[in-house]
């Protein structure tokens, strides 16, 4: 075997064996928008720290989508079948730029979705699919 071959031979071994590379850091998600996110290998698992905050749609298993469902901040965290971290990040959840305001009324909550007016989103302080219904 020449040595060429040889060392072609043992580059492709190695990368057969190396673990994949976790991808981590901090990721911003606006509310009720999505981020796209491609793994460097197949995923077996996503763990979710908090779902009221953010969650995960899986594309396919090298794929997924977090979703920014309420703000703050949580962790995601994906591995594959034999337990290698594929990618970890920090979640921020933020309003974005299209505005947003809550107004109280006692103890209820309206959301408001704002841009040149603002008018009821469909986000209550409940969770619910529904608006809050602001009391008069």
């Amino acid at each position: 075997m020449s040595m060429t071959r040889l060392i072609a031979a043992a580059l492709a071994v190695a990368a057969i064996a190396t673990p994949a590379f976790a991808q981590s850091g901090t990721l911003s998600v606006e509310i009720d928008h999505t981020q796209r996110v491609q793994l460097r290998g197949a995923a077996a698992s996503v763990i979710v720290g908090n779902p009221q905050i953010a969650d995960v749609q899986v594309v396919d298993a090298n794929t997924l989508y977090i979703v920014g469902k309420g703000y703050g901040v949580t962790d995601i965290a994906v591995v594959d079948s034999i337990g290698r971290t594929l990618f970890q990040n920090q979640v921020v959840v933020t309003g974005g730029a299209t505005g947003a305001v809550r107004v109280w009324r006692g103890g209820q909550m309206t959301e408001m979705a704002c841009a040149a007016s603002c008018a009821p989103s469909v986000r209550s302080a409940g969770g619910d699919a529904a608006p809050a219904t602001p009391t008069p």
